[in-house]
């Protein structure tokens, strides 16, 4: 029978950095791809999103003038860069519609030198849903942020009421933080909620930035008994008249291993103790099937007199480790 004589377990070591670059959608503006296939989350490497969007202020609010809305101070992601900040435009100008177009919607962004810009949509007799059709929201440039809509229902000059001002997040408001997301760490990838609108020049989405560290794996020398966080099981019952219910719950387990140390202070695994680290397992060093789990690393290390200096590590994961073939 195969055993584990020729295993190997590597451990995430250090970090190779990539600075703000732009995701991937791949093909559904659900899922976004980055040329990582892992992320790390040691202490300060973990990935840094910029998701083209506000995050504070941004209000649009009607004015005095005729044809004209404010636009506040505000913060957000910008064609990756993170936490900008974007200045106030008091007296923004807004277009209406001409002879029997009487419907028209002004888009109010933020272009890419972070300044306010007002984008009018075709005028119309009626409004459409359609993204760049007639009577429907315009189409604004892939490196704008859109902050809000204005939508007039008459020819003559006025001042425009609160209630001509729209500015809903995913229908009228990008926010950066909208649609939530997942972040998968063993695949460099992200999964929002919902898919992104396709609201921009050319009918694409929004603009999806990362900054990442990915790991560098290196052996462990004098690893053994390498255990992998996997789920597991238990049945609990109550007993009913005439029969018997029963109920399943999971949990997971720790990984863990043992490393026989140099001196049990320099050591790889004392130097990123504590730390959320990548783990891969090889049963066979020539083979490619391999575990693969990250989790937080613990230690609990013996000096004997006399025998090896060794560690009892444990690896606390947030997922049960995955086998790939």
């Amino acid at each position: 029978m195969p055993d584990a004589s020729k295993a190997k377990v590597l451990m995430e070591q250090g970090q190779d950095f990539t600075s703000m670059v732009l995701m991937t959608d791949s093909g559904d503006q659900t899922t976004y791809n980055s040329a990582a296939s892992l992320w790390s989350r040691a202490d300060g490497r973990e990935p840094v999103f910029a998701i083209n969007g506000l995050h504070t202020g941004g209000v649009v609010t009607a004015t005095t003038n005729v044809d004209e809305v404010s636009g506040a101070a505000a913060t957000g992601d910008l064609n990756g860069v993170s936490d900008s900040s974007f200045v106030a435009d008091t007296s923004l100008a807004i277009t209406r519609g001409l002879t029997t177009d009487t419907h028209i919607i002004n888009s109010i962004t933020i272009d890419n030198s972070g300044a306010y810009v007002v984008i009018a949509g075709t005028d119309n007799t009626a409004f459409s849903t359609t993204r760049g059709a007639a009577g429907g929201p315009p189409l604004i440039p892939v490196d704008s942020i859109e902050v809000a809509q204005v939508r007039l229902t008459t020819i003559a000059s006025a001042v425009v009421t609160a209630a001509e001002i729209f500015a809903v997040p995913g229908l009228h408001r990008e926010q950066s933080d909208f649609p939530l997301y997942t972040k998968d760490y063993g695949s460099g990838d992200i999964t929002f909620l919902q898919a992104l609108p396709l609201i921009h020049t050319g009918a694409v989405p929004k603009r999806v930035y990362v900054q990442y560290y990915e790991p560098i794996l290196q052996e462990l020398p004098r690893a053994y008994d390498f255990v992998t966080a996997e789920t597991s099981h238990s049945v609990s019952s109550t007993q009913v008249y005439n029969e018997t219910i029963a109920s399943t719950t999971e949990s997971l387990g720790q990984g863990s291993f043992t490393q026989l140390m140099e001196d049990g202070h320099t050591d790889p695994v004392v130097t990123w103790k504590n730390q959320n680290m990548w783990f891969k397992f090889f049963q066979d060093r020539n083979k490619t099937a391999h575990e693969l789990v990250q989790g937080k690393l613990g230690i609990a290390r013996t000096w004997p007199a006399g025998a090896n200096i060794a560690a009892a590590c444990t690896v606390s994961a947030e997922s049960a480790g995955t086998s790939n073939a």
